[in-house]
């Protein structure tokens, strides 16, 4: 920086430390979010600025910087709903769980587009790749029927999360196998109901589940969740704490995915449903057990007792436990807001 006319070298620091901070300051001030709010309406009987979810979502613009609620009424939307990286700042709000459903019916055996089979993460009833995604009072469901009695279900996702920083509040993930596809990102579940039968929360997210109800539907042999952990590097994890473990059985509360897979239940409530062992390593694959981290802290019901004395999922004390027992395991201080943690 030059300057016109003569001034003393204190005068002169000073100019570039205020003319720094300013530059800082505009910097800073175009990285903490978004300005503003923004509400759309949908109402499947035409009480809205739209009937369908999807349309909404398309109105928003994209590189969106604005919050944007999307206040969704009362009713069954029968739609597949899509939220693209590109509209970050989203919040679908319903009117209670039981109240709003968004619901599809794609499984893993249909074909797509392209004439290709569905993988089980394109199945899923709604998808967000967006960052900066919440939902509160709302569910979500896969309604593909079983595939024949006393099967499962079909992978059939109800809902797909890929994007970062996303947290969801008092709201119903309802399906059979592969119910919840925590992909990609770090989430937060609060007062959730969960339900499935065969791996019902899955994938290679960042996780907590704070004080939700987990649902087996299992009517042969179940899993609660399956993590995809897939190196020592990654962060990657979920994290139960003060949950609810219900339906029936028998089921395993986690399965390693993935060959660092990590899952941790602490001040959790199992009913008696547990499958003798309570965790799997995947295909009998033993050599998981050395790199793979599953645990319970403090956990209690009478399902708990079947995960005890296994020496690859052990009892963790307070120094292992306490890393997945607060929001710092996701960060969450940084983008959660206060009124919802």
């Amino acid at each position: 920086m030059a300057f016109p006319w003569p001034l003393s070298f204190s005068v002169q620091l000073l100019f570039v430390y205020t003319f720094s901070l300013h530059a800082l300051s505009a910097t800073v001030t175009q990285r903490v979010g978004p300005t503003g709010n923004r509400v759309i309406t949908v109402d499947v009987n035409g009480g809205g600025n739209f009937r369908s979810v999807q349309a909404a979502v398309d109105a928003v613009p994209d590189n969106n910087r604005v919050n944007v609620t999307i206040q969704i009424s009362a009713g069954y939307y029968i739609e597949k709903v899509v939220v693209p990286a590109t509209k970050p700042y989203i919040t679908f709000q319903g009117a209670g769980r039981e109240k709003t459903v968004i619901e599809w019916h794609d499984r893993a055996s249909d074909l797509g587009p392209s004439g290709q089979q569905l993988r089980t993460y394109r199945t899923a009833s709604v998808t967000v790749f967006a960052n900066f995604f919440s939902a509160r009072n709302i569910s979500f469901k896969n309604t593909a029927p079983a595939p024949m009695p006393g099967m499962e279900g079909w992978q059939a996702a109800s809902f797909r999360i890929s994007g970062d920083k996303a947290y969801m509040l008092g709201c119903g993930f309802y399906g059979a196998q592969d119910t919840l596809c925590d992909d990609a990102g770090r989430h937060y579940f609060k007062d959730c109901y969960i339900e499935g039968s065969i791996d019902f929360i899955f994938g290679n997210g960042r996780s907590m589940y704070k004080d939700c109800e987990l649902h087996s539907i299992a009517t042969r042999f179940g899993s609660i969740a399956a993590q995809g952990r897939k190196s020592s590097n990654e962060k990657t994890g979920f994290a139960f704490v003060g949950c609810r473990v219900t339906g029936t059985g028998p089921i395993y509360v986690g399965r390693a995915l993935g060959p660092y897979s990590r899952i941790v239940y602490a001040y959790t409530y199992f009913d008696d449903i547990v499958a003798h062992a309570g965790w799997d390593n995947w295909n009998h694959d033993q050599n998981k057990n050395k790199t793979i981290f599953f645990g319970i802290y403090k956990c209690w019901g009478p399902g708990a007792t079947s995960l005890q004395g296994i020496s690859w999922a052990p009892e963790l004390d307070f120094k292992s436990a306490h890393p997945f027992l607060a929001k710092s395991f996701i960060n969450g201080r940084h983008w959660i807001p206060a009124s919802d943690a």
